[in-house]
């Protein structure tokens, strides 16, 4: 193991450790299953579909993780800003890149543990009927890229600010406007005055077009750049303003 992947798997195993030294992971992880059900059977009528899937689970996460991920995000560079250890963070012996990759990562599987514990649902699904266990696993495969996604923009705008408050809410604004950007509501109005070029140009950049396509169980490789490319960007953009802590 070279010095970087270390560097990052220790930062990664703190920060992921630091999660489960407070109730906060328990409450976050307890209210994402609560809401996950609520949202999946009584406001889906789950049962009323007769259906053997979980498109009903699937298709509220864009919204759900819409409040729910920038809550977790939120402290990653803000908390370091608001106690000054950024600064000690900085002196360490490891790139700024390497911090940053390690604290995503650590977020991420937490997520992805969160989002693990719904197996349930998978388990009363095959119950109930006989799905296609391979949509369902498209389905959290893409999910899982989407909460990166989500992830990726409230790490940057914690590196923004010391405030966690204005974190979380420029997070949820750019958020919900990668969501809004493929909603065919929105689509639909914009059309009285857009070309379907640019229509077309716009919700290719919203999140809900490219998970639409787990949730069918296709896995495209241009989905899977969007949100790979997405996460990149945001966390490139990061280290941009990382390294100009370091400067200053």
């Amino acid at each position: 193991m070279n010095l970087a992947v270390r560097n990052i798997y220790t930062i990664a195993k703190r920060e992921l450790g630091a999660y489960f030294t407070s109730p906060v992971a328990y409450v976050f992880i307890v209210i994402f299953l609560i809401l996950a059900g609520v949202f999946t059977f009584p406001l889906s009528d789950f049962f009323a579909r007769n259906e053997a899937s979980l498109n009903a689970f699937f298709f509220w996460h864009c919204w759900l993780y819409l409040f729910l991920v920038p809550a977790v995000g939120m402290r990653l560079w803000s908390e370091e800003r608001r106690l000054g250890t950024i600064e000690l963070l900085l002196t360490m012996p490891v790139t700024g890149w390497q911090a940053i990759v390690g604290k995503f990562l650590a977020s991420w599987l937490f997520l992805g543990l969160a989002l693990a514990l719904t197996f349930p649902m998978l388990i009363t699904v095959n119950y109930l009927g006989n799905p296609d266990n391979g949509v369902i696993f498209c389905g959290y495969l893409g999910s899982f890229l989407m909460a990166g996604a989500y992830l990726a923009v409230s790490c940057l705008t914690s590196a923004i600010t010391r405030s966690q408050v204005v974190s979380f809410i420029l997070s949820v604004v750019l958020c919900l406007a990668l969501v809004m950007a493929g909603w065919p509501p929105l689509n639909d109005m914009l059309s009285q005055w857009f070309s379907s070029g640019v229509i077309n140009a716009i919700a290719s950049i919203s999140v809900m077009t490219h998970f639409s396509q787990f949730q069918r169980g296709i896995v495209d490789s241009a989905d899977i750049v969007f949100f790979l490319g997405l996460i990149f960007f945001c966390l490139f953009t990061t280290g941009v303003v990382i390294r100009s802590y370091r400067a200053g």
